[in-house]
């Protein structure tokens, strides 16, 4: 077979964009490669129009451009016209787009299409109690109305996006991410950073980030010697209109806590890895996720991970067995749990075990690739 991916994001040096999105898209392109497979990836919104290959992937780099009029409908016009040429050229028998935005909103394409859920607009502002902008809803559903069938990465992921757009649930397939294992290896589990509780993500509302002030505060009460070290871009807080979320997350900090904590911002991706095995725990108390990459990503290096119990969150941790799950608005208990962890390091060490095990069995991207590969034909042969 030979796929076509549409993103806005892709891990490459020449790519603006990458984050959880990406990662999981590459990890899903290289088994495919893996297996015999063509992939090509059609990256939009970029500086350049370019064409690379890097793994056996070849990768398209589609120069953004404006128009005098309608940019928001002309644009994804010339997407569809390039994609389509690639198509016929190099005969790809199906493609796969994002729902972020409804990109694929007044395209026609001469192959099925595909989409994944990694998370409408629409999906996020339910998820945060938000209201969404009528275009961009409007925008989701064409562009979800046109597809020929659907993935998701979570039952809940898939449930959710149903509801809210009123998809036939019989057109929805559960796919999980995958990683490729062989990059998430930790020889030395039990050397660590003691105390050191790690978050990685957007500093943004959403992810929980204000409530996880309000547990640092409680656990640094409790433990002196904790330390919470955050990784990711800042970004503007919609409630409030302030440019800085962390800003934010400082306000609720207690002078203790404030002392306590360090903001890396947005650092190389080889180095996150090596920051998650250095942190004694890992935590994502997010509100609004399909899965979360990052999560399973500590699990694989065998980190204790106290992660939002939220719907997707149950269908990646067995509570108490290979992680803990507690609601992010219940900060008590959520650092309860933390201090838990930092207190028993046998408990870790378990927990961490457990972890990794899980991963093996349930978001290894080799297992996972062959039912990628076996809806892309019924697909297929649906068409």
């Amino acid at each position: 077979m030979h796929i076509g991916i549409i993103t806005s994001e892709y891990p490459h040096p020449k790519v603006k964009q990458s984050a959880g999105i990406a990662t999981s898209i590459k990890n899903l392109a290289l088994a495919l490669v893996g297996k015999g497979n063509n992939v090509t990836i059609f990256v939009y919104h970029q500086d350049v129009n370019e064409i690379l290959e890097e793994e056996g992937v070849k990768i398209h780099l589609i120069k953004n451009k404006k128009f005098k009029l309608f940019s928001w409908y002309f644009y994804r016009k010339h997407i569809q016209k390039y994609v389509n040429t690639i198509v016929k050229d190099q005969d790809i028998d199906i493609l796969e787009a994002p729902d972020w935005t409804g990109i694929t909103a007044f395209m026609s394409f001469r192959v099925p299409l595909v989409i994944r859920f990694h998370g409408s607009d629409a999906y996020f502002c339910k998820l945060d109690k938000r209201k969404q902008k009528f275009k961009n809803f409007v925008f989701e559903k064409l562009a979800l109305k046109k597809a020929s069938a659907f993935i998701a990465p979570t039952n809940f992921a898939g449930e959710e996006t149903r509801k809210i757009f009123g998809l036939d649930k019989r057109k929805i397939k559960t796919i999980h991410y995958g990683l490729q294992l062989e990059h998430f290896e930790n020889d030395s589990p039990e050397i660590y950073n003691e105390n050191t509780i790690l978050y990685i993500g957007t500093i943004i509302r959403k992810k929980g980030v204000l409530e996880l002030a309000e547990i640092f505060n409680k656990v640094v009460k409790s433990n002196p010697n904790a330390k919470l070290k955050l990784i990711g871009s800042d970004a503007p807080d919609i409630k409030t209109g302030s440019q800085s979320t962390y800003k934010l997350m400082e306000d609720k900090f207690s002078e203790q806590a404030k002392n306590n904590a360090s903001y890396l911002g947005k650092v190389p991706y080889s180095e996150v890895k090596e920051q998650i095995k250095k942190a004694h725990i890992c935590t994502f108390p997010s509100f609004a996720e399909t899965l979360g990459m990052v999560t399973i990503e500590s699990m694989a290096l065998q980190k204790p991970v106290v992660n939002t119990s939220i719907g997707w969150g149950q269908e990646i941790i067995d509570d108490g067995i290979n992680g803990y799950l507690v609601h992010p608005s219940h900060i008590n208990k959520y650092s309860e749990a933390i201090l838990k962890l930092l207190n028993d390091n046998v408990l870790c060490s378990n927990i961490g075990k457990s972890a990794r095990i899980k991963v093996e069995k349930t978001f290894n991207i080799q297992n996972i690739v062959h039912q990628n590969i076996a809806y892309y034909e019924l697909v297929i042969k649906n068409a």
